[in-house]
């Protein structure tokens, strides 16, 4: 069978085959070759769109205020060896074959990650209402868990063609995935999750404690009630890539693929000579954060950075987060069209908070010597610790819990406290659930935190779509397409996983990033390869639908 590929639904476009054609992406006219162009973040998006264009022969220039890799951020603690904290992405799907092709690039190795329920977990405790539940797999929980997964299922087949749009992806059928998809657009715009689940008839038959239970459990990596005011379009397009399942994680920490892909040195370059990196394009560091973007009478888009250098660039991609535009970056409103500074400002990003601690080795895994069980295990609760995952770097080894992944509301609940207090509430709310567990005994060194929507240079962790904001989706994923824009607004560029179809997954970062490398070789005049249509000859044919002003 087929392997499902975050393949649309809204624009299906082959990005991985794209990437990976062997003529390449484009020639470019010999003028164009080392351009400047401005890069503002250095995260996924930064980072594959600046490789991509290197190898064009431009001159990506990078600019990045904070910690090098944006949300894929793997902090080590201090005086162990590979012992880390994803504080950002922390899990891959398989399905995200764009991002995939890069990490194969690099040969960075992936393992299975330990979500519930799954073989890489071992064991699973469910702790709800004050009742506690131990499985190994979905089978050894009572029927009541079983009714909940069965009635989602069935509530996807029975009002969004569940099964026949996944095939239609599988097979990468545009025809047929238009067909399904565009009718569940329009009739599902204004649409939160919450009412999907409360008004299906699957669960219509069920009670308020079922979708209770959905909202604390959910399906592949657990509860998703903190998404349950989003618009379903979201959640849908989350289930039927598969970003919810098959799951990996990086060996040493995701942030070294863009660390590396920095570094990297092309085997095909254009114009660049020999062991051109874009580390090297770049003296060695990225410049500090984007002050001011403006227009110059010349055409070009000045940039300014914080300690005052300004320089005009032939074109500018944005990949940081849409509110820096308005709260962090000096930017000229005449850039954009007021439709766009709309959906800009209109982007709704979720808070999200997690707290880490090492621990002398994986203890979780020895035996109760009553029950026989895991003496702990990935832990899914209506406590305020909501997540808690075990991460097992070997027997006898330093290893990690994530004590606490929580979301919205519970994670603004620590959000003034200090990460001794995160983790003492931690310790706490899991103390209640293994009352003969000592974790404290465990702990090495100090432990680490985030909250995401504190740090000034995200404002949230990513973006969570509301009911009626497709059209602001709309206007910022194809914003790369302008042939038609004044030129006042052409030139500059927007990617990130938050102008995507699929926020919170890497794969969107790199489907906008490539989108914005098409739009840029367009700007400059560029030739795609004619056996490899790029995203901007197909958009105009297979975008997405355009829903009535």
């Amino acid at each position: 069978m087929k392997p499902v590929t975050v393949f649309g639904p809204d624009f299906p476009f082959a990005y991985d085959d794209w990437i990976a054609h062997p003529d390449g992406l484009a020639t470019l006219p010999a003028a164009a070759h080392g351009a400047h162009v401005a890069i503002i973040g250095a995260g996924a998006a930064g980072v594959i769109a600046g490789y991509e264009l290197m190898k064009l022969g431009l001159c990506p220039i990078l600019f990045e205020p904070g910690q090098f890799g944006g949300r894929l951020r793997s902090q080590p603690f201090e005086g162990a060896e590979g012992v880390i904290a994803e504080l950002g992405g922390m899990r891959f799907p398989v399905s995200s074959t764009g991002f995939y092709h890069y990490v194969d690039l690099l040969g960075i190795q992936s393992k299975p990650f330990p979500n519930p329920l799954t073989p890489a977990a071992g064991s699973t405790v469910i702790d709800l209402l004050g009742k506690t539940y131990y499985a190994q797999t979905l089978q050894d929980l009572p029927p009541l868990f079983h009714e909940v997964a069965q009635a989602y299922d069935a509530a996807l087949e029975q009002e969004a063609n569940f099964s026949a749009l996944k095939q239609a992806i599988r097979d990468r059928d545009i025809p047929r995935i238009k067909e399904i998809w565009n009718p569940i657009v329009t009739a599902w715009d204004e649409r939160t999750f919450y009412d999907f689940v409360a008004s299906s008839e699957a669960f219509k038959k069920l009670t308020f404690h079922h979708r209770e239970v959905f909202g604390q459990v959910g399906f592949g990596t657990g509860g998703w009630d903190s998404d349950f005011p989003n618009s379903m379009l979201e959640i849908l397009r989350v289930n039927v890539t598969e970003c919810d399942d098959h799951q990996r994680y990086m060996v040493g920490g995701v942030e070294q693929v863009p660390r590396k892909l920095w570094q990297h040195k092309p085997d095909r370059l254009v114009h660049w000579p020999a062991g051109t990196s874009l580390r090297s394009l770049n003296d060695g560091a990225t410049r500090s954060g984007a002050k001011r973007i403006r227009r110059l009478d010349a055409g070009q888009i000045e940039v300014t950075d914080a300690w005052g250098r300004a320089e005009g660039f032939d074109a500018v991609l944005v990949t940081c987060q849409t509110h820096l535009l308005s709260t962090q970056i000096d930017t000229e409103e005449s850039l954009f069209s007021q439709d766009l500074w709309m959906a800009l400002d209109r982007t709704r990003y979720m808070q999200s908070a997690k707290t880490f601690v090492m621990v002398d080795r994986p203890f979780w895994k020895d035996k109760h010597p009553v029950t026989g069980r895991d003496t702990m295990s990935m832990t899914l609760t209506d406590r305020m610790t909501r997540g808690t995952y075990l991460f097992d770097n070997g027997p006898d080894k330093p290893s990690v819990i994530c004590l606490s992944y929580a979301w919205m509301t519970d994670a603004l609940k620590v959000l003034p406290l200090p990460v001794e207090q995160r983790v003492e509430l931690a310790l706490a709310a899991l103390a209640k659930i293994y009352p003969d567990v000592d974790i404290r005994s465990h702990i090495l060194g100090d432990p680490i935190t985030v909250s995401w929507e504190a740090d000034q240079n995200f404002l949230g962790a990513f973006k969570g779509a509301l009911p009626g904001h497709y059209r602001y989706n709309h206007r910022m994923f194809g914003h790369f397409v302008q042939s038609d824009m004044p030129a006042r607004e052409r030139g500059i560029f927007l990617a990130g996983d938050g102008v995507s179809w699929t926020p919170a997954w890497v794969e969107g970062a790199v489907q906008t990033s490539l989108n914005a490398v098409a739009g840029i070789i367009a700007h400059f005049g560029g030739t795609p390869s004619p056996a490899n249509p790029s995203p901007l000859e197909a958009y105009e044919k297979h975008g997405p639908v355009r829903l009535s002003a």
